[in-house]
Parts: C-alpha cells; sequence; structure tokens
C-alpha cells in the first residue's frame, strides 16, 4: 500500500505505533482517516479518568492529529464515529459541546456506540473521523 501516505504523531503516536503496530492518520487522496483518538496527554499517555476531561483532550487529539497529517484540523471534519464508556446524557452533552466549539459552521455525520472495552485501561471514550482535504 505505498500510495497511501500513513502518519503517526510524537509521542503516544508513535509508542502506539511501535507497541500495536498501526498508525494514527492515512492519507488517501483528498481524505484523511484518522485512527481512534483517546482522551489521553498526547505527550506522556496520562488518561485522566473524568468524562468530560476526557472527551475534550480526545477532540483536541484528533485536531492534532488531522494537522499532523496534512490537514487543517476539524473544519474539515464530515464523518465522526465515537465511542463511550458509558454511553450517557454526560458524554452526550461533551461530544456536543465539542461539536459547536471546533466545527461552528458545519455538522457532520456522526455514529455513536456504548461499548464495554476500549483500548487502554481508563479510556471512556474514542474519537475517529474522516476529514476531506481539497488542498493536497
Amino acid at each position: 500500500m505505498s500510495h497511501l501516505s500513513y502518519r503517526s504523531y510524537g509521542g503516544v503516536g508513535k509508542r502506539n505505533q511501535e507497541k500495536f503496530h498501526y498508525n494514527q492518520a492515512v492519507r488517501i487522496g483528498d481524505r484523511i482517516e484518522c485512527a481512534g483518538q483517546g482522551g489521553w496527554d498526547p505527550t506522556t499517555g496520562v488518561i485522566r479518568r473524568e468524562t468530560n476531561t476526557q472527551i475534550d483532550q480526545a477532540f483536541a487529539n484528533v485536531d492534532m492529529n488531522l494537522k499532523h497529517a496534512g490537514g487543517k484540523g476539524w473544519e474539515q471534519v464530515f464523518r465522526v464515529n465515537s465511542y463511550h464508556i458509558p454511553l450517557n446524557d454526560e458524554a452526550l452533552e461533551a461530544m456536543v459541546r465539542n461539536f459547536k466549539k471546533y466545527m461552528p459552521n458545519h455538522e457532520p455525520i456522526w455514529t455513536v456506540v456504548g461499548v464495554s472495552r476500549l483500548g487502554e485501561d481508563d479510556m471512556r471514550v474514542e474519537i475517529e473521523v474522516v476529514a476531506h482535504d481539497p488542498q493536497q
């Protein structure tokens, strides 16, 4: 798959690439697809347990990941999948608050799923996105 451009940001991105054998983002023509981003500190990997804090950090991590892959961030996102433990009103309200913050001028399509386990202990959210970046 040499025609695809894979990217992993420093810190947790490189750690996960080495530990789990995957990348954080891939560019496919004018699309950037991002692996699920958790609410971890992108440098240290520390995950704070509070749901709102994790969701806020996951949104910041998605933004950083998209920009590292050559995009402009959330303004180009058209699809969001989010996975939650638990899926409750607090999580939904935090997601909507961040949608309004990061995408004030558009509303993406969104699939939201409650799950029993995510990639690491203490993770409460994982957000994956697809963005359209026609500037490539």
